[in-house]
């Protein structure tokens, strides 16, 4: 009869690869389900984003998209697709800020899609294309990325997943709005990195429904 060291050591080693191949199938499936689900809404939300496209453009001066490079899986950069809220050329000035309430710099006639956060659906493209997740930490930008690490060295560990369109921060906690107050975001997207499963991806999925009128939205 096996030692009781030698049993408890096959098993542990049989667990360890248990667990492997379900995060591996898991994420395997979840990128299925990205692009098939993100696909599907794209064709949905064709007629509002052309709704949106044509206010943007009797509001203000400027293009319908507004393009930004954030940080994804593994720190690769993207570009990150949103529907143009503000003013053209709104950081011009000042470089990266943070966003704030009743920020200043949002054309008014736009600031509904903000608060519903439709502004964020031309994302569902960075979805279909690979380069985000429908379900994920959201995707920071390299300049507040490199301030963010400085006070919060273990950032590193949202990079092992790819960034989504919402996230259990966002449903759970809102936008974050100074470094301070990330530390907040950063506790929940490093709870759902470790305990990613169906079951916490279709409770983001649902909350974020409940997130269409976000009255902490700026």
């Amino acid at each position: 009869m096996p030692e009781p060291i030698t049993i408890i050591g096959f098993s542990a080693g049989i667990l360890a690869i248990g667990t492997h191949l379900a995060r591996r199938f898991f994420g395997l499936a979840k990128e299925v389900f990205d692009i098939v689900a993100g696909s599907v809404l794209t064709l949905v939300c064709l007629p509002l984003l052309a709704v949106c496209a044509l206010a943007i453009r009797l509001s203000s001066k400027g293009p319908v998209l507004f393009t930004q490079m954030r940080v994804g899986k593994d720190g690769r950069p993207f570009r990150m697709y949103k529907l143009r809220t503000m003013y053209a050329d709104a950081e011009a000035a000042g470089g990266a800020v943070w966003a704030s309430q009743n920020d200043p710099r949002v054309v008014p006639l736009c600031r509904w899609m903000r608060k519903s956060h439709v502004d964020e659906l031309p994302q569902l493209f960075n979805v279909v294309r690979g380069d985000m997740s429908l379900v994920g930490p959201r995707p920071e930008r390299p300049e507040i990325l490199a301030e963010l690490e400085k006070m919060y060295p273990e950032i590193h560990r949202r990079l092992a997943v790819r960034p989504g369109i919402t996230g259990l921060a966002q449903v759970r906690n809102g936008y974050d709005t100074s470094v301070e107050a990330f530390r907040y975001k950063l506790k929940a997207d490093l709870e759902y990195v470790e305990r990613q499963n169906w079951s916490t991806e279709l409770r983001i999925l649902a909350a974020t429904l409940r997130k269409l009128n976000d009255k902490t939205a700026h």
